[in-house]
């Protein structure tokens, strides 16, 4: 069973920078796809960033060009690099993995708050 722990989460002020970490507990034998997500009050959860077949990424809208997703394998840890932040990316930020297209089994994290506030 694989367990996936966030951090880097807390309080900045718009225009500062974060990093958020996902640690998976073991080394998956295949991925997938690793992303993440963020999940706002009153809001539905959203897909922020995500890698698929361990090369090609993919962003929402709304952090083109300011947030970066990377993975270091030899750490089985993925990143949310966020930069430029703005109050609108306030939200609960959530690691999600998935080891084989071939399968419904999923794996997420409990999630990890980023406020940004002046």
């Amino acid at each position: 069973q694989v367990q996936l722990v966030e951090s880097g989460g807390g309080l900045v002020q718009p225009g500062g920078s974060l990093r958020l970490s996902c640690a998976a507990s073991r080394t998956m034998i295949t991925i997938a796809s690793m992303g993440w997500y963020r999940q706002a009050p009153g809001k539905e959860r959203e897909l922020v960033a995500i890698i698929t077949n361990g090369r090609d990424t993919n962003y929402a809208d709304s952090v083109k060009g300011r947030f970066t997703i990377s993975r270091d394998n030899a750490k089985n840890t993925v990143y949310l690099q966020m930069n430029s932040l703005k109050p609108e990316d306030t939200a609960v930020y959530y690691c999600n993995a998935r080891p084989s297209w071939y399968t419904v089994l999923e794996y997420w994290g409990q999630g990890t708050q980023v406020t940004v506030s002046s």
